[in-house]
């Protein structure tokens, strides 16, 4: 239906209209619905294969019977575990319904229409969404290596210029940033722009210089840091996040973000989570065991891959990765196509068990065979 068949239409805020969605991976029960198979794998959402540790899961439970109220809005609890485990005040914090939800609220709170916020080729899709849909403008710095081009990102800093989207490290290509590299750039940007460095992935990574920017936002006023549970936590479906700030940033969020954003159960199971570091040990040395299984794979089929320090890896399939990943599906593999991201020839596929890692291995040969 046209603008004009339906004038309603015209009345959507600028931006909205033009505004491509966020396209989630596809889950095991659809594509088993649509094809008429079963026993399908699912390595397209960079989740954790092992699923909630111990203790959340516990917390899960006893918080069962506490379903028929209302969460606690201010989620006191929570901020309160995760200002402990990062040694700051919990006024510093904010949660949301997954980090993706505190994103949305920077963008909300800091851009509008007359204003720039600037990012990477090959960033996550949620910065252009989260920009177009408050009207602002999207500056893009070409990549470099597939990740961030901090001088050419600098270049495109202006007056407009209200937020700067850093991922560390990035999605969809597993590449970082050094510690001494952010922190020059972090502290070369005017005070007339927040920094936001997403660091969703930041358990997995072992590499010396790598930098925890949660350090740095007490001595950082513009700096936001955001973190999510649904990587190395385990807590995907549950959908909770956080962003540690200047308490007066903090402030600015907290008076736009919904009340009940994270459920009650999201809110127990994350904080006990954030303290279950065996849980988190046991994640991370699963995702290096898949890595070397699934880059070694690579290797003996000469296929070029990103070198990643995420729980998921980019590879060149030689040739256009849409069909391949449509053969891919066919044989109940599903990984993620990343033509949106402006790598129309790669496919990215989220580390999972060794078995896991093994049949999209074979069915990727194969498919490459044919």
């Amino acid at each position: 239906m046209t603008n004009q068949e339906n004038p309603f239409l015209a009345l959507a805020a600028p931006g909205i209209a033009g505004l491509t969605p966020y396209v989630p991976g596809k889950p095991v029960a659809e594509l088993e619905r649509e094809l008429g198979i079963t026993g399908s794998i699912k390595l397209a959402s960079n989740e954790n294969p092992l699923g909630p540790g111990q203790r959340a899961r516990a917390a899960i439970a006893a918080g069962l019977d506490e379903l028929g109220y209302y969460p606690d809005g201010a989620g006191f609890a929570l901020r309160r575990a995760i200002a402990d485990h990062h040694g700051v005040s919990p006024m510093a914090v904010t949660i949301g319904n997954g980090s993706n939800d505190v994103l949305d609220l920077v963008a909300r709170v800091f851009l509008q229409p007359g204003t720039e916020s600037v990012f990477s080729a090959h960033a996550f899709a949620v910065y252009p969404i989260a920009t177009q849909a408050v009207g602002a403008t999207a500056r893009i710095a070409p990549a470099r290596d597939y990740g961030h081009d901090l001088a050419a990102m600098a270049a495109l800093v202006n007056e407009r210029t209200r937020v700067v989207w850093i991922a560390n490290p990035n999605n969809p290509t597993g590449t970082w940033l050094a510690a001494d590299a952010l922190r020059t750039f972090i502290e070369a940007l005017p005070k007339t722009c927040v920094v936001v460095v997403d660091e969703a992935y930041t358990e997995y990574v072992s590499e010396p210089d790598f930098p925890d920017a949660t350090r740095w936002v007490e001595s950082h006023p513009n700096l936001i840091v955001t973190r999510t549970f649904s990587k190395a936590h385990g807590l995907a479906a549950l959908r909770v996040g956080y962003a540690l700030s200047d308490p007066r940033v903090a402030d600015l969020l907290n008076r736009v973000r919904q009340p009940f954003n994270v459920n009650s159960l999201a809110q127990a199971a994350a904080a006990a989570a954030i303290g279950d570091s065996e849980h988190v040990r046991s994640s991370v040395e699963l995702n290096r065991a898949g890595m070397r299984q699934i880059t070694d794979a690579f290797k003996r089929l000469g296929l070029d891959y990103i070198p990643s320090v995420g729980n998921f890896i980019t590879v060149d399939v030689g040739r256009p990765a849409a069909p391949v990943n449509e053969a891919l599906l066919r044989l109940g593999v599903i990984v993620r196509p990343v033509a949106n991201y402006g790598l129309p020839n790669h496919l990215r596929i989220t580390i999972g068990l060794e078995a896991e890692n093994a049949r999209c291995i074979a069915a990727l040969e194969d498919v490459l065979k044919a």
